[in-house]
């Protein structure tokens, strides 16, 4: 199954995203070509108010050119843990600190043409402090009932890959159908 690098070819270095064409020998003995994006990781917080509610954003992403609703994301800073940068990112975007903290597991989105993974974490007894957003990030901060939320994937209104799995995750740890682990 494995496939064997003849060469591999930097196309594309930006701030954070590298494109990378390699060309490669399949299992099958079939010579073709692979483009790929590397990326430093990412993080993304479910928090969870103590109502059931759980803390959204809307944001215009670009490459859609539309406004998506999501939970906390970020991309992991150098030198920097996921726990340390879900800690960061929720503050940052949403004012929130939160006193318990769950690992959910990780994600990677587009396995077909990225190394992106998203690691997730629950976030509880939250507290608000203000939040203080990076040059050129705008976005809404908003409460929904995590039902609600699971509706609006349900019907089509929340696409986002990560948004959609961490409210399916939440859902199974609040059933205890799954247990917490803890976040280091």
């Amino acid at each position: 199954m494995n496939e064997q690098t003849l060469d591999s070819r930097l196309v594309f270095e930006g701030a954070f995203l590298r494109l990378f064409v390699d060309n490669v020998r399949a299992a099958d003995g079939h010579v073709g070509t692979r483009e790929y994006l590397r990326h430093p990781g990412a993080v993304m917080v479910v928090p969870l108010l103590p109502d059931g509610s759980v803390v959204l954003e809307r944001q215009f992403r670009y490459p859609l050119k539309k406004t998506e609703v999501e939970f906390p994301a970020g991309k992991i800073d150098a030198g920097e843990s996921p726990f340390e940068c879900g800690q960061r990112e929720l503050l940052e975007e949403t004012g929130y600190r939160a006193a318990r903290w769950s690992y959910l597991g990780g994600l990677h989105n587009a396995i077909a043409y990225s190394d992106e993974k998203i690691e997730m974490f629950l976030a509880e007894e939250l507290t608000h402090e203000g939040a203080t957003l990076d040059a050129g990030e705008t976005l809404e901060v908003f409460t929904a009932p995590w039902q609600q939320l699971l509706q609006w994937v349900r019907d089509g209104t929340v696409t986002d890959v990560k948004t959609m799995v961490g409210v399916m995750w939440l859902e199974k740890v609040l059933a205890g159908e799954w247990e917490r682990k803890e976040a280091v």
